[in-house]
């Protein structure tokens, strides 16, 4: 029993003297500074608006179909850019959602994505320019077109975009 006793007392006297492991705030804070750079804002300034088409998505015959544009002027790079202070070429494109219930409510965290700079980003595409490009939320920019991942039918999409932008703490 002495020597359990003296072991504990071994280790509590290393976090008295500030050689155990950090306190749980210290902790807490370094966790939240992780994370919140991992979810800085990376997108440049740029509009979303959404219209009502009337007209369905392939899997979704029932409803009418929400046609999200985005669009970003050109611009110049920021430091959470990969080339601060060079010129970088704006952006219009189009997403696509079914206007029900699950697609309205990915438009809401989409858009509330959109306002925390979470959706699109400055990147290098295969020519070397520097422009505005999603980030790693998948959009259905097309409305229809089979099996691409870009269009409709796909009967996880809505699903898998919720988990996603829930993993960067849109909910």
């Amino acid at each position: 029993m002495g020597s359990k006793q003296s072991s504990h007392t071994f280790h509590c006297n290393e976090f008295l003297n500030g050689k155990g492991p950090p306190a749980l705030i210290t902790q807490a804070n370094e966790e939240m500074n992780i994370r919140y750079k991992e979810l800085r804002r990376v997108q440049p300034d740029g509009q979303m608006t959404w219209v009502i088409l009337h007209r369905d998505l392939p899997g979704y015959h029932s409803d009418n179909t929400l046609q999200i544009s985005f669009i970003f002027a050109d611009g110049v790079q920021t430091e959470s850019h990969p080339n601060p202070g060079k010129p970088f070429a704006g952006l219009r494109q189009w997403a696509y959602l079914p206007d029900n219930r699950e697609g309205r409510k990915v438009l809401q965290l989409l858009d509330k994505g959109f306002s925390r700079g979470l959706i699109f980003t400055v990147a290098t595409n295969e020519e070397g320019v520097d422009i505005v490009s999603p980030l790693d939320v998948p959009l259905k920019t097309q409305p229809d077109g089979g099996t691409s991942k870009t269009s409709y039918p796909d009967p996880d999409y809505l699903k898998n975009v919720r988990k996603i932008l829930k993993d960067k703490d849109i909910e």
